[in-house]
């Protein structure tokens, strides 16, 4: 047991965790972003009835719900590589590679979590803008001001409760990233990529300690955001 114990904070001191611990900082910090942009938004847009492309929408967003992750992160590799259309496009025009990129690791963490913020946004916007956005809207504001003012305070506890899950589901993500940012030492692999390797390496008490360390990133996350929106919207 001691020597389980003394290689877990071997591993946890290891100089060479210091780039996948940063990168998965500021991955986290940019998913959150892009998580709750993408999820407000998104989820508006599924809350209103019956427009056109609308079911489409829905169903790309769920899909890595219901999809393996590993198909999906190949799928995300055919569609995006370099010599895919829209892949050679991306680079040509704006200079963005997502294969096997920091950019690809991003993608993969954002398309992972997406959906468990954008389900319980559009349900509760769904619920609020019956009675809500009714009343805003008799009183003058347009639609931006209404869901900005009126709408999105009141559904906090959705927004928080869904950036919570997918910020959880992003931090455990390795099958999308595997596939799109490639696991590449010292640019793209991240701590659930360095629990994958010391799993396959037969490192258990490194996989241990890691997961460790994730859980409690995940439970700072958890009472950061509850706190946040207490202090927000309190």
């Amino acid at each position: 047991m001691s020597g389980t114990l003394d290689q877990m904070l071997a591993a946890l001191a290891d100089p060479a965790l210091l780039y996948p611990a940063w990168l998965t900082v500021r991955i986290t910090l940019a998913t959150l972003v892009l998580h709750f942009v993408l999820g407000a938004s998104l989820g508006w847009a599924l809350a209103q009835p019956r427009w056109p492309g609308r079911t489409l929408l829905d169903i790309i967003v769920t899909l890595p719900l219901v999809f393996p992750p590993l198909a999906l992160g190949f799928l995300m590799l055919l569609l995006l590589g370099r010599r895919s259309p829209l892949g050679a496009w991306l680079e040509q025009t704006f200079g963005l590679s997502f294969v096997f990129s920091i950019e690809g690791v991003l993608l993969a963490s954002v398309i992972a979590g997406l959906p468990l913020v954008v389900k319980p946004v559009e349900a509760a916007i769904a619920h609020a803008s019956r009675s809500l956005g009714e009343a805003s809207r008799t009183l003058g504001r347009n639609e931006w001001d209404t869901f900005i003012h009126v709408i999105l305070p009141n559904i906090r506890g959705a927004v928080i409760a869904g950036l919570i899950l997918g910020t959880a589901r992003s931090l455990g993500e390795v099958g999308i990233t595997l596939m799109l940012g490639g696991n590449i030492i010292g640019k793209t692999n991240t701590m659930s990529l360095e629990i994958y390797n010391a799993v396959f390496n037969g490192e258990y008490p490194r996989a241990l300690a890691l997961s460790a360390l994730l859980g409690v990133a995940s439970i700072f996350i958890f009472f950061g955001l509850k706190k946040s929106s207490s202090r927000q919207f309190g």
